[in-house]
C-alpha cells in the first residue's frame, strides 16, 4: 500500500498542476471544454488523494514501519484508535491531511457550481489548484510519508503523549477543516477579481462556506482550549501560546467578515474592505500552518524546527502579492455609491465591531511576531506573555461585547432618538442594575462587573430581539408563542441564528470572565488520611495505586470529596509514564458543575508516602464549552434555507415567461 500512497500523491500532484494551467487559460481563451477539463481534474485529485490517506491509514493499522510517517508517530503498543488518528500526529501526515481535505473541499465546492459563476469558475479553479500543488510539491520532494526508511525499524518512535488523549483526536480535524474551508471563499474573491465581476454575487455564493469554515475554526479552538484544560495540568484553558493565537487569529478576522459583508449585501458598501478582510484571513491561516511547521516559535503544539516553514513563508508572501495586485488594478470598480448616512446606524455599528475585531486580530498578531522580530532587529528575542495579551485585549474583549448588543438594536440607515429610546432604555438598566447588584454581594473586580453587566446587557437586547418577532408573528398570524418562536427563527434563519451565536458567545464570555477574575489556588502536601479544604470543599487524601497497560504506567492519588458533610464523590489525579516515546505526563481530575469546577493536580509522589497536590476552583468554566454548544446550534441555524430561500432556488417547473404568455393569447 505504501507504494500506492507514493504514486497516488505523484499523480495529485501532477492533477493539481494540469487543473491549475487548464483552468486559466481555459478562462482568458474563452475555452469551455479546458475548463471542463480541469474541473474534472480537481475531481481526479479528490480520488487520488483519498487512495494516498486510506494508503497511509493501512500502514499505521498494519505497522509497516518502512514508511516514514508511521515510523515518526506511530508504535507496536498504540493503542487502535490513536493509530487511527496518529495520521495528523506528525508533520507528513498532517500534510497529506490538509491537502485531502482541500481536494473534497474543491471538488464539493465545484460540484454545487456546476451550473453556475461560469464566468468565475474557471479562476475559481485556478487558485484551489495552485494552492493544491504547493502543498503537493511539499509532500512530493520535502516530506512524503510514504518515503521508505532502511533499514526498517523493529518498532516506531510512538505517537507524542499529550496528543493521545480524545480532545486532541478531534481538535485537529476541527481546526484544519476551519483552516482549508477558507480557501473557497479566498477563491471566489480571487475569481470576482480577475473577472471584474465584484458585485456581491462571490458573496452569496460562499456565504455557507464561510459559515462553514468560521465554525469549524471555532469548534477547533474550543477544542484545543478544553484539551489544554484537562491534558496541560496548569490550571488553565488559553495560555497566550503561539500556535493557539495563529488559529485565533482568521476566526477572528473571518467574523469581521461574516459581519462585513452584510452591509455589502444590504447597502453594497465596503467591497474593498470585504476583499481585504478575505484576503488577510485566508493569509492568516496560511500563517498558523507556517507557525506551527516553521518549528520558529517555541510553542508545546508546534512540530520541530524543518526547512519547510522557510517554503511556507515564500508561499505566503506571494499570496498577499498577488492578491493585493488584483485588488489595487480593480480598485476603480469597487467606489460605491452609497455611504454612511448616520453614525447612530446598523451599518456604523458593524463597521466599528469591525475595527475593533480588525485591532484585537493585530494586536494578537503582533505579540505573536514580536520575539522574532526583536531577534532580528537586535539579535535578543524578547518574549511576550500572557500578562501583555491579557492588558490589551481585555479592554478590546469588553468593547466586543458592548458592540454585540448595540448592533441588533440600531436601525438600519439612522435611528431615531425615538427608536433608541424604546430598544436601548431596558437592557441598559438590566446591565446597570446586574452591575449594581454584584458590587452589593461583594465583586470588586472592575473589569469583571463590567464585563457581566455588559453580558446582561447583551442577553436582555437578544431576549428582547426574540420577544418583540414572537408577538408581532402571535398578532399577524394567530400562533401560540412557541409556535411563532419557531417559525420566526425559520422564516429569517440568518438573523435569529446570528443572534443564537450572540448567545453562545455571552455564554463563553461569561466562563472567560469567571475563571479568570475568580480563580482558587490551594497547594497541599498530604499523607493518607489527611484533610485538605479548598472553599467549601473538604477533599481527604486515601493513598495512592497503580496501574498499567501495553502504551503506559500510571499512578493516581485517590480523593474523596465532601461539601458541608456530604461526600460528593471520588477525584483520581495521575502521573503517566508512557513507554514509547519514554515520558511523563500529568492527568487532571476535574469535578464539573455549573457554577465551578473543581480541578486537582497530582504535582508528586513523595518516597514517605505523601502526595503533594494542587487544587484549583474556577468558577463559570462550564459555562465556556456549554456556549460553543450554542456557537453551534447557531452557525447551523444561520446556514439552514430559509423558505424565501428554498423556493427562490427550486426551478421554475409550469412557468411561462411574459412573452411566451402574450404569444399563447395571441393565438
Amino acid at each position: 500500500m505504501g507504494d500506492i500512497g507514493y504514486f497516488a500523491i505523484w499523480l495529485g500532484g501532477a492533477l493539481s498542476l494540469y487543473a491549475m494551467f487548464s483552468s486559466f487559460v481555459g478562462g482568458r481563451r474563452g475555452r469551455p471544454a479546458l475548463v471542463k477539463s480541469a474541473r474534472n481534474g480537481v475531481y481526479s485529485v479528490a480520488a487520488v488523494t483519498t487512495i494516498a490517506v486510506l494508503s497511509l491509514e493501512v500502514g499505521l493499522l498494519s505497522d509497516d514501519f518502512s514508511l516514514n510517517a508511521v515510523a515518526a508517530t506511530s508504535g507496536r503498543s498504540l493503542p487502535l484508535f490513536y493509530k487511527v488518528t496518529s495520521l495528523w500526529g506528525g508533520q507528513a501526515g498532517s500534510l497529506l491531511f490538509w491537502v485531502w481535505l482541500l481536494s473534497l473541499y474543491s471538488a464539493v465546492a465545484l460540484y454545487t457550481n456546476r451550473d453556475r459563476n461560469r464566468e468565475l469558475i474557471p479562476y475559481v479553479i485556478t487558485t484551489l489548484a495552485a494552492t493544491a500543488s504547493f502543498f503537493f510539491i511539499l509532500l512530493m520532494f520535502f516530506d512524503n510519508p510514504f518515503q521508505r526508511i532502511f533499514p526498517v525499524p523493529a518498532d516506531g518512535r510512538g505517537l507524542n503523549p499529550i496528543l493521545q488523549d480524545p480532545g486532541m483526536a478531534i481538535h485537529p480535524p476541527n481546526l484544519y477543516l476551519g483552516y482549508v474551508g477558507w480557501s473557497v471563499p479566498f477563491a471566489f474573491a480571487m475569481g470576482a477579481l480577475v473577472t471584474g465581476r465584484l458585485d456581491d454575487e462571490w458573496i452569496r455564493s460562499t456565504r455557507r462556506w464561510s459559515l462553514i469554515a468560521w465554525c469549524f475554526l471555532g469548534i477547533g479552538n474550543l477544542l484545543g482550549a478544553w484539551w489544554a484544560y484537562r491534558e496541560l495540568g496548569w490550571g488553565g484553558y488559553w495560555g497566550w501560546d503561539p500556535v493557539e493565537n495563529a488559529a485565533l487569529l482568521p476566526w477572528i478576522t473571518g467574523t469581521a467578515f461574516l459581519h462585513s459583508v452584510m452591509i455589502q449585501e444590504k447597502k453594497g458598501m465596503l467591497k474593498v474592505w470585504n476583499l481585504v478582510l478575505i484576503i488577510m484571513t485566508f493569509s492568516l491561516t496560511i500563517f498558523g500552518t507556517f507557525v506551527v511547521r516553521s518549528g520558529i516559535i517555541s510553542s508545546v503544539h508546534a512540530f520541530a524546527q524543518s526547512a519547510l516553514g522557510y517554503y511556507f513563508a515564500v508561499f505566503l508572501v506571494l499570496i498577499i502579492a498577488t492578491s493585493l495586485a488584483l485588488l489595487f488594478w480593480r480598485l476603480d470598480r469597487l467606489q460605491s455609491p452609497n455611504h454612511l448616512e448616520s453614525m447612530l446606524s446598523r451599518e456604523s455599528a458593524f463597521l466599528f465591531n469591525n475595527l475593533i475585531l480588525v485591532g484585537a486580530a493585530f494586536s494578537i498578531w503582533w505579540g505573536t511576531v514580536f520575539p522574532l522580530l526583536s531577534e532580528a532587529v537586535t539579535g535578543t528575542r524578547i518574549t511576550i506573555g500572557p500578562p501583555f495579551f491579557n492588558r490589551v485585549n481585555v479592554p478590546i474583549g469588553l468593547a466586543i461585547i458592548l458592540m454585540t448588543g448595540i448592533g441588533p438594536l440600531v436601525a438600519w440607515r439612522k435611528a431615531s432618538t425615538k427608536h433608541l429610546k424604546k430598544h436601548f432604555f431596558l437592557p441598559l438598566a438590566v446591565g446597570f442594575l446586574t452591575g449594581i447588584v454584584l458590587f452589593a454581594l461583594g465583586m470588586r473586580s472592575f473589569f469583571a462587573l463590567l464585563s457581566f453587566s455588559l453580558i446582561a446587557f447583551v442577553l436582555l437586547s437578544i431576549v428582547g430581539e426574540f420577544y418583540r418577532g414572537t408577538r408581532a408573528r402571535q398578532r399577524s398570524a394567530e400562533e401560540s408563542a412557541p409556535v411563532a418562536l419557531v417559525n420566526l427563527t425559520r422564516r429569517n434563519t440568518r438573523r435569529y441564528g446570528g443572534y443564537i451565536v450572540h448567545l453562545g458567545m455571552m455564554a463563553i464570555f461569561m466562563g472567560i470572565t469567571g475563571s479568570s477574575a475568580f480563580q482558587t489556588q490551594v497547594e497541599s502536601t498530604m499523607r493518607p488520611g489527611e484533610l485538605a479544604q479548598v472553599k467549601d470543599y473538604w477533599i481527604e487524601f486515601q493513598g495512592v495505586r497503580s496501574h498499567s497497560d501495553a502504551n503506559m504506567q500510571a499512578t493516581a492519588a485517590d480523593l474523596r470529596l465532601r461539601v458541608r458533610g456530604k461526600e460528593i464523590g471520588v477525584l483520581r489525579p495521575e502521573k503517566r509514564i508512557y513507554r514509547n516515546p519514554e515520558q511523563p505526563t500529568t492527568e487532571t481530575a476535574i469535578r464539573s458543575t455549573l457554577g465551578e469546577d473543581l480541578y486537582v493536580i497530582l504535582a508528586a509522589i513523595n518516597d514517605n508516602g505523601s502526595a503533594t497536590l494542587r487544587f484549583y476552583v474556577n468558577p463559570l468554566v462550564s459555562w465556556i464549552w456549554i456556549g460553543g454548544l450554542i456557537f453551534v446550534l447557531g452557525t447551523l441555524v444561520a446556514m439552514w434555507p430559509s423558505p424565501q430561500t428554498r423556493r427562490a432556488r427550486m426551478p421554475a417547473v409550469g412557468r411561462v415567461s411574459e412573452p411566451d404568455a402574450r404569444a399563447r393569447a395571441g393565438s
